[in-house]
């Protein structure tokens, strides 16, 4: 079993699993905010739906140092949150270190396969997002056919699936088409930020259609909200040529 480890450096605590490679990260000064930028594109869901109480319950699977969980329960106080996470030495490290709110009403954690408890469970969610690797980078049956299948039928008609990929791994494009083969080709795919995570939004229920123009005053109105900046993402699908017609369909 892997070893986990916490560094420091400049302000910024992160969390390792056995490698220097980062599963996590939590500014000291900021416990809430979100530090990595590909955690902050994974809420990126949040510009597509016009109202500020989206969603109303999310389910997570994967924990890491926390970070989502933690920024939903500060900023969605309405969201039920269910995160799933198979090592349970995590959850006592997301608490010991990294400020996990112990709040079971608002936020569960359960310690199991994210895999297994999805298809078991049956609860209906707006949000899924899958951010689940071992201490290789490898998501296994979290990026299989089945499993994306699974979320789509556990999606309610405003749900949302969020990828978190290793965009430079060589298996990224299959991922890709296994995703699409699930949301019959409903997706978006987001270029690769700096560190290499890449990620993917899946939508099954309602149509959604935003341009550029009404994201942005969303992203404007979520910075004030939270200060979660996601114009720079905007710009990236921008000059990436992300965004046909200047809009973003799901």
């Amino acid at each position: 079993m892997h070893s986990i480890d916490i560094s420091e450096e400049a302000g910024v605590r992160y969390l390792h699993f056995g490698s220097d490679w980062i599963q996590g990260a939590m500014r000291i000064a900021r416990p809430w905010a979100l530090e990595l930028i590909y955690t902050r594109e994974l809420m990126a869901g949040l510009l597509l739906h016009a109202d500020g109480d989206w969603p109303k319950r999310a389910l997570l699977v994967g924990l890491g140092a926390g970070s989502l969980a933690k920024f939903l329960y500060r900023h969605r106080p309405e969201c039920r949150i269910t995160v799933v996470e198979i090592d349970p030495r995590i959850e006592w490290t997301a608490r010991q270190y990294f400020k996990l709110p112990d709040d079971p009403r608002r936020l569960r954690v359960v310690i199991d396969d994210g895999a297994r408890y999805l298809a078991a469970s049956g609860e209906i969610q707006d949000l899924i997002v899958a951010d689940g690797f071992d201490a290789d980078g490898r998501a296994g049956v979290l990026d299989t056919l089945p499993f994306y299948q699974v979320c789509r039928a556990r999606l309610s008609d405003r749900g949302l699936l969020a990828v978190n990929h290793l965009g430079r791994n060589r298996g990224y494009r299959a991922s890709l088409e296994r995703i699409a083969t699930a949301f019959d080709g409903r997706t978006a795919a987001f270029p690769s930020c700096d560190s290499g995570n890449a990620i993917t939004f899946a939508a099954a229920g309602e149509p959604l259609d935003n341009d550029l123009e009404t994201l942005r005053e969303r992203a404007k109105a979520l910075k004030a909200a939270t200060g979660l900046d996601l114009l720079p993402t905007l710009s990236r699908l921008q000059m990436a040529n992300s965004l046909p017609g200047g809009r973003l369909r799901l």
